[in-house]
């Protein structure tokens, strides 16, 4: 089985590159090197690398993996950044971007969770495909909606569920010269957009894709699900 799914994973690597949406090696390597089946439930391992979202309980999903590639590539994470990831999910994305920051001293990445149970799991994912950068990721469980100031500014900071604005706390939380990846919309319609602030501070936002992720539940985002959906 795991013969089987190394060669899936090279297959989609390969797939993607061909696509044009992994571009830099970077990412081609992290994408190599974290197992995807490890973040997915067990009965689902064998679609692991299909290009497709996947659930993972508590009405929440592992991005497929050409959004995730993009993403990382919008986000134009490097060796040695200090990484905010709100929305930890299964862990599938903290680990990529774990990867390519644990390059260089310093690098690490902060993830936010609101739902207890995913942030434990996630934990647990982590640990199981790749103990060997654990150190450098710290789960949070809290209102992503917020950030995390106790360890602000960010070099990046990326979003994975939909907001209807870009929320304040993270425009403030990131670092002169920084840059954020956040989808915002509402719930049919969401675009990828791709936040720079400049080393002055002055912010310049850019659209990408056009996207569909869960909503950002919280004080700065939706209320909730019903109020997202309606």
């Amino acid at each position: 089985m795991s013969a089987n799914l190394a060669r899936e994973r090279k297959m989609l690597v390969e797939k993607l590159k061909i696509e044009g949406i992994i571009k830099s090696n970077l990412i081609e390597e992290a994408f190599l090197a974290v197992p995807r089946e490890f973040f997915v439930p067990d009965h689902l391992r064998m679609y692991a690398y299909s290009d497709t979202p996947l659930p993972i309980g508590c009405g929440q999903t592992i991005s497929a993996p050409h959004m995730v590639a993009i993403m990382t590539e919008e986000l134009r994470v490097k060796p040695g950044d200090t990484v905010l990831e709100i929305g930890t999910g299964s862990g599938y994305q903290a680990t990529i971007l774990a990867h390519i920051v644990s390059k260089k001293p310093g690098g690490h990445v902060y993830t936010i969770e609101r739902i207890p149970q995913l942030a434990r799991r996630a934990v647990v994912n982590i640990a199981n495909a790749r103990p060997d950068i654990l150190y450098c990721i710290t789960v949070i469980i809290g209102d992503g909606s917020k950030g995390v100031e106790l360890f602000q500014p960010y070099d990046k900071i990326i979003v994975t569920a939909a907001a209807p604005q870009i929320p304040e706390p993270l425009i403030q939380q990131l670092k002169p010269g920084g840059t954020m990846v956040i989808p915002v919309g509402d719930r049919w319609e969401q675009v990828l957009q791709v936040v720079i602030k400049d080393e002055r501070g002055y912010v310049s936002i850019r659209d990408s894709i056009a996207c569909i992720f869960v909503p950002l539940i919280g004080q700065y985002g939706w209320r909730n699900e019903y109020d997202y959906i309606t």
